[in-house]
């Protein structure tokens, strides 16, 4: 069984590379998670031949959402934040009280309890939020402008009541952040 394929690049500028994740699911689908990451999820049952004919009809997708994907991150612009090899006990101490601090102000508008909060070094997320109620946020978002650091907070807070992106859990992040659109927007200007 295939666990990856790849397919050319116009005008032969390279491959991309597709990783395969088998399931139990019912449906074949794609998703384009950056310029350099395609994952197929895919039912057990089907075959190497289906899955190679399910690639090769959706090609063209592929190349332009990839293409579009490297487009937008040669445009992102990095964070202000050092490194976090030059971040001191104090500048860590402090950014982890900013973020708490905000949290703490979010959980009582939003009538929401969570179990840990963690900053840390996230390569490829600006915050998290398990089923047990921890949540993690990326120490950058200190030092990004307020309004996108309480984005994320209320944005993991609403997983607190909804953990998925439904209507219903953007109806939530909306409730408390009625700019949500615009500073999501924001916040994908920006490269972790």
């Amino acid at each position: 069984m295939i666990t990856e394929l790849s397919i050319k690049e116009a005008a032969g500028l390279g491959e991309i590379r597709i990783s395969v994740i088998r399931s139990a699911r019912k449906s074949l689908g794609l998703e384009v998670r950056d310029a350099n990451t395609v994952l197929a999820r895919i039912p057990t049952r089907v075959s190497d031949r289906e899955l190679k004919a399910f690639v090769e009809n959706h090609r063209s997708w592929i190349l332009e959402k990839t293409a579009v994907m490297a487009e937008r991150e040669e445009n992102r612009k990095s964070t202000p934040a050092p490194p976090p090899e030059l971040l001191s006990k104090t500048d860590r101490m402090k950014i982890q009280l900013k973020i708490g601090k905000r949290v703490r102000h979010y959980c009582e508008i939003m009538g929401v309890t969570v179990g840990y909060v963690t900053v840390k070094n996230q390569k490829t997320r600006w915050g998290s939020c398990s089923a047990k109620g921890n949540v993690n946020f990326n120490y950058q978002l200190a030092f990004l402008p307020d309004e996108l650091l309480d984005y994320v907070v209320i944005h993991e807070l609403a997983h607190r009541r909804h953990m998925d992106h439904s209507r219903e859990f953007w109806a939530e992040v909306e409730k408390y952040c009625p700019d949500y659109l615009e500073r999501r927007k924001q916040l994908k200007e920006y490269s972790l």
